[in-house]
């Protein structure tokens, strides 16, 4: 770590250790609000898992991108992956590294493959394809079977569902469906956890937080705490993303031709 001569923490933990109480502090006291108990901390737990409800609607919790391999099984196209342990169990994940887990949770499927030689070196992946309900439901035969090409992913209120096309046969059981997934943003839980959200997401959460108690607390705060939620959201947005290398070719000019 490099030094300034400054006498600093030597720390960088402010994310792992800020607890739900302190973010709902932080957010009332925007509001004008202090020494707040009792109801006011209820409501202002469930304005915060609301809030995590609209960051998963517009689609923010890059963060929680995770990849798995489900096995495949004979004449099997449905998989599912539960909402929670409570609600079912899910199909069975194996890590790249060939451990065994369980995959809770699941928001959405990003991407998918048909995977075969499953770590070793002649791993091999073929994409499939991401289609709708409408599409899936035009296929002539879905009960035929085969490699499969294409996926539909259904999402229910407990359960996530991927359908797979062509189901698989006795050829590709045993080998697996590899995808990324994104799942949904842990619950606030006990006011003295600390959130399911990096550090660079804290500014916009603390005044998103503060602009939905301002709707309950302090209307004529509102529009400021909002216009400031929205301008923290954006640069939260631009500090979590993906950048990929750039180059830049220049134009070749041919005068005369």
């Amino acid at each position: 770590m490099a030094t300034s001569g400054n006498t600093t923490s030597g720390t960088a933990t402010f994310g792992k250790t800020f607890s739900i109480d302190e973010i709902i502090e932080e957010a009332f006291e925007r509001c004008g609000l202090r020494g707040v108990s009792g109801y006011q901390l209820k409501t202002a737990r469930r304005s915060l898992n609301i809030l995590f409800q609209e960051w998963s609607n517009r689609g923010l919790h890059f963060w929680e991108v995770a990849e798995t391999n489900v096995t495949l099984v004979t004449s099997q196209a449905i998989y599912t992956l539960y909402r929670s342990s409570g609600d079912g169990t899910s199909d069975a994940g194996v890590t790249n590294a060939g451990v065994a887990e369980s995959i809770y949770g699941v928001e959405d499927i990003l991407q998918m493959s048909y995977r075969t030689s499953r770590g070793t070196t002649s791993q091999a992946d073929t994409p499939l394809t991401k289609i709708d309900r409408a599409s899936y439901a035009a296929n002539s035969n879905r009960l035929a079977e085969g490699q499969p090409s294409e996926y539909w992913v259904q999402r229910f209120i407990d359960k996530v569902t991927i359908t797979l096309y062509i189901t698989p046969s006795s050829t590709q059981a045993g080998n697996y469906i590899h995808f990324w997934y994104l799942n949904r943003i842990q619950d606030t839980g006990d006011y003295f956890n600390a959130t399911d959200v990096p550090y660079n997401y804290i500014p916009a959460m603390c005044s998103g937080l503060a602009y939905y108690l301002s709707l309950k607390y302090a209307p004529e705060r509102t529009d400021p705490l909002k216009l400031l939620y929205e301008d923290e959201l954006v640069r939260a947005e631009a500090a979590d993303g993906s950048s990929a290398s750039t180059f830049i070719t220049p134009k070749t000019y041919y005068p005369n031709i």
